[in-house]
């Protein structure tokens, strides 16, 4: 039995870095049409405010950004390389920007339509933040600045947070204009996408 709760919002309202740890294990929830998509995210990337380099928010506010800067627990989306949708969960307190994003998930419910949404393509199907958004149905347009406290068509339920000797840290990637210390910062974090962890 899944459970569908969703996660509160004084989950969100903490540090990047923590928040990204425990996102690990939880469930990533898209209801549409009817029927319920479920992933279980196995891989985050955190990101801080104006002293990370490597974040939007270093740039200021703009309004591309300004969900970063806003309440936590809302979904900051942007495209890449006009393509891809990449989702973000808005973390840290209002006013203290800060984010999440989420960069890959095993499927729990709903693969053959993550399967379709994917164009068939059932091998790395959601193993990188593009592919993610794309098997979830999950876009800029329908979900930038969704309140994900709501369980409201896009949520993120408890699932089964991942012991600590599962996970594994290292530095993000795709961040080339960002300061050396802040490209070396090990806020990437995984977890096996086939092993179970416990509480």
């Amino acid at each position: 039995m899944i459970d569908s709760t969703s996660l509160p919002r004084a989950f969100y309202a903490r540090p990047s870095l923590e928040v990204a740890r425990d996102l690990l294990g939880r469930h990533l929830v898209h209801e549409s049409n009817g029927e319920r998509l479920v992933g279980r995210i196995v891989e985050t990337e955190a990101y801080g405010g104006a002293e990370d380099s490597a974040s939007h928010a270093s740039r200021g506010l703009t309004r591309r950004t300004s969900p970063m800067f806003g309440p936590a627990g809302h979904a900051y989306i942007y495209l890449i390389y006009g393509i891809h949708d990449m989702l973000n969960l808005v973390t840290e307190s209002p006013g203290k920007a800060g984010a999440v994003l989420l960069r890959a998930i095993a499927p729990v419910a709903g693969e053959a339509s993550m399967v379709r949404h994917r164009g068939g393509r059932r091998r790395d199907l959601a193993n990188g933040p593009g592919k993610l958004t794309q098997a979830m149905g999950v876009t800029l347009a329908e979900f930038n600045r969704h309140d994900l406290c709501q369980g409201d068509r896009l949520w993120l339920a408890p699932g089964e947070p991942v012991d600590d000797h599962l996970v594994t840290a290292g530095p993000r990637v795709g961040i080339p204009y960002a300061e050396p210390r802040d490209r070396e910062a090990p806020w990437r974090l995984r977890c096996p996408a086939a092993v179970r962890g416990a509480s």
